[in-house]
């Protein structure tokens, strides 16, 4: 059996046998944007003998965005909070003549753990399991070429959220754990004087900044307080 399903089993078995003895077990929705930081290219013109134009480029960071759901099992001041999450990363190289968009796709599985600090203020940290889904950047040859965004799939959070009834903000930093990895590429450059046509992506890697809108939609805390209308069903 593949080691990572494995290892989500056992992860979904001990949160199952955990919400048994937990105080309180809640479940939501999360939706906000997402700020990139980081990533390195180092180019060069070859088109134009004589004209080489090497330089060093770095990303300014776009807001992308991101939807998905969450559970909670508090045990007193203490939580375990796992997450799924669907993210779209924008970041956007500027070279002589030329820009280029970053694109990264992604599904992530933050499991998290927190302390409840005071009233509705909480702070938590741990370890993200990240799928790179799609990698790709404007003005690559050939088109539709793939970026390799991480060598190993994890990264780590840390973070704090408030929640007011149903509803709460999270604002969180993702930081990569992969390592630097180089990759040779090939950009589309038409002849442009200063920009340039081969380059090395030295470090394709980034960071987050994570500001999210949850929205608790159960919790056993309130599960015998509301029934449906017409029903016996609780929500």
């Amino acid at each position: 059996m593949n080691k990572k399903i494995l290892s989500l089993l056992i992860f979904v078995l001990a949160f199952t046998v955990s919400t048994t003895q937990a105080q309180e077990f809640k479940i939501g929705l999360k939706g906000g944007i997402n700020k990139t930081f980081g990533g390195e290219i180092v180019g060069s013109n070859s088109n134009n003998p004589g004209r080489y134009t090497d330089g060093t480029f770095t990303p300014d960071g776009k807001i992308g965005f991101h939807v998905g759901g969450w559970g909670q099992v508090n045990f007193g001041k203490f939580f375990v909070r796992p997450e799924l999450v669907y993210s779209k990363l924008k970041s956007e190289y500027t070279f002589p003549g030329s820009t280029s968009l970053y694109e990264v796709t992604e599904f992530s599985v933050p499991i998290l753990v927190g302390y409840n600090v005071w009233g509705p203020l909480d702070i938590y940290a741990g370890p993200a399991y990240k799928n790179i889904i799609d990698a790709t950047m404007e003005e690559l040859e050939p088109v539709g070429s793939q970026v390799v965004v991480q060598n190993t799939p994890f990264s780590a959070q840390i973070g704090a959220k408030v929640e007011f009834g149903s509803f709460g903000l999270d604002v969180r930093y993702d930081k990569a754990l992969s390592t630097q990895e180089s990759q040779s590429v090939d950009f589309k450059n038409n002849g442009v004087i200063g920009g340039i046509n081969l380059a090395t992506i030295t470090d394709a890697r980034y960071d987050q900044l994570i500001v999210s809108v949850t929205f608790k939609l159960w919790d056993t805390a309130n599960k015998g307080k509301r029934r449906r209308r017409g029903g016996s069903c609780y929500f």
